[in-house]
C-alpha cells in the first residue's frame, strides 16, 4: 500500500482547518477520525493478518507509528491524544487478547471505523468499585479524564477489584484487570459538566460514569495485573513524546514562516532563537529514533528505560520551542486566529499527564541501580 506518512499528509490541512473549532467548542474531532478511516489508516497496530498496517513496538516498525503521530499533532495537538489513545488500546489488543477476540474487535476497527481507548484515571473523588458477578464483572463508579468519552466505540477500563485507583494508583501491581466496555451499554453515561479545561478541549475527556455495567469474561483482555507487571504504560510515553515533538513542529515552522515574512532574519537575536527551536527539534527526534530502534530490535528493558528519559527530555524540549517562538514572534502570536495561543495551552496541559519529577527520578533510580517503576513511577 502507499506509505502511510503520505497518506496522512493529504489529511493533516483538514485537521489543522477544523482544529481551532473543535477547540472552542470542546467536541470530539470526529470528522478527522472520518478521514482516517476513509483513508485506511485507522488501524495503525492492527497486524496486517488482520487487516491493520502493523505499526508499533510489537510489530517491528515503531518510528513509523510515531512519525504519523507526530504529524497528526503538528496540526492539532487534542486530535493526536485521542488517536494515541486508539492506537494504544489497538495494540493492547494484539498483545494481550485471546485470538477471539484479535479476531472479533479488529474486525469492528478495520471494517466498521470503530474507535478504542483506555481509561485507568480516578482522581479523587471520583473511582471505580468492581464486583465478581456470574459470568463477569460488574463496574460501578467514575472514571475522569476519560479521552475521547463523546467519539469512542470501546474502553479498556484498568480497574481494581481491591478497590478504587485504577492502574495509577493500585494497591498491588498484580489485581489491576483490563475490561474491555461496549460503550453503547445503556448503564455508561457521560458526564459533560467538568471537561472545561484551558487546554485540550478537543480531547473530551470528560467524567464517565458506570451504572453496575456488566463485562462479560470474554471481554477481560490478559490476566489479571498485565498492564502494569508487563510495563506496558513504559511502551506508550514516548508516544506521548511523539505528540509533544509534533507542537513543536508546528511552532517551528510558525516562527520560522514569521521570521521570513517580518524581514527579522538578519537580527542575530532572532537568529539565536530560531537556531535553538532548530537544535531542540532535531535532538527530539534523534530521542525517539534512538527508543524506536531499542524496541524494534526488541531490547525490552534498554526501550523501557530510554523510553522514560526519552519522554522527560521531549517535554522539555517541546516546552522550550514554545517558549523561543512566542519571544521571537511576540505577543501577536498569542491572540487569535494564531495557532500558537491554541498550542500554547494544548502543550503545557498536555505535559501535565504524567508527573516529570516521576519521571525524572524514576531515570535517576535506574542510573543508580535501585528499584524503580517505568509504568508510573511509584516506587
Amino acid at each position: 500500500m502507499t506509505d502511510p506518512l503520505s497518506l496522512l499528509d493529504t489529511l493533516t490541512k483538514q485537521f489543522a482547518a477544523r482544529a481551532d473549532e473543535y477547540d472552542r467548542s470542546a467536541a470530539f474531532p470526529a470528522a478527522d477520525f472520518d478521514d482516517l478511516f476513509a483513508t485506511g489508516l485507522h488501524a495503525p497496530t492492527v497486524p496486517p493478518e488482520h487487516g491493520g498496517l502493523g505499526l508499533g513496538p510489537r510489530c517491528g516498525d515503531t518510528y513509523t507509528l510515531w512519525a504519523m503521530t507526530r504529524k497528526i499533532a503538528a496540526a492539532d495537538l487534542a486530535l493526536a491524544r485521542c488517536w494515541e489513545g486508539h492506537a494504544n488500546s489497538l495494540l493492547l489488543i494484539d498483545a494481550l487478547g485471546t485470538p477471539e477476540q484479535r479476531e472479533r474487535w479488529f474486525d469492528g476497527i478495520v471494517h466498521r471505523g470503530h474507535k478504542w481507548v483506555a481509561w485507568s484515571g480516578e482522581p479523587r473523588p471520583l473511582g471505580t468499585t468492581v464486583t465478581r458477578v456470574d459470568g463477569g464483572w460488574k463496574v460501578r463508579g467514575r472514571k475522569g479524564f476519560a479521552t475521547s468519552a463523546t467519539g469512542a466505540d470501546w474502553a479498556i477500563l484498568l480497574v481494581d477489584p481491591a478497590g478504587p485507583g485504577g492502574a495509577r494508583h493500585a494497591g498491588s501491581d498484580d489485581t489491576v484487570l483490563m475490561l474491555a466496555c461496549d460503550l453503547c451499554d445503556s448503564s455508561v453515561r457521560v458526564d459533560n459538566s467538568w471537561w472545561d479545561p484551558v487546554g485540550m478541549r478537543a480531547t473530551a475527556s470528560h467524567v464517565v460514569e458506570f451504572d453496575d455495567t456488566f463485562i462479560p469474561d470474554a471481554n477481560q483482555i490478559g490476566p489479571p495485573g498485565a498492564y502494569l507487571t508487563q510495563h506496558w504504560q513504559a511502551a506508550f510515553l514516548p508516544h506521548y513524546a511523539a505528540s509533544f515533538l509534533g507542537a513543536a513542529d508546528a511552532l517551528a515552522d510558525y516562527a520560522t514562516n514569521s521570521v521570513l515574512r517580518s524581514g527579522k532574519d538578519d537580527d542575530p537575536y532572532v537568529q539565536h532563537r530560531i537556531g535553538a527551536i532548530s537544535v531542540a527539534v532535531e535532538s527530539a527526534e534523534l530521542w525517539l529514533r534512538h527508543v524506536a530502534a531499542l524496541w524494534d530490535a526488541w531490547q525490552v528493558d534498554e526501550a523501557r528505560v530510554a523510553g522514560v528519559r526519552a519522554r522527560h527530555a521531549v517535554e522539555h524540549l517541546a516546552l522550550a520551542v514554545l517558549d523561543n517562538c512566542v519571544r521571537v514572534c511576540g505577543a501577536r502570536s498569542l491572540i487569535r486566529p494564531s495557532p500558537v495561543e491554541r498550542i500554547m495551552r494544548d502543550l503545557t496541559f498536555y505535559v501535565r499527564h504524567d508527573n516529570d519529577d516521576r519521571l525524572l527520578a524514576t531515570v535517576g533510580k535506574a542510573a543508580l541501580g535501585r528499584e524503580h517503576d517505568v509504568s508510573f513511577g511509584r516506587r
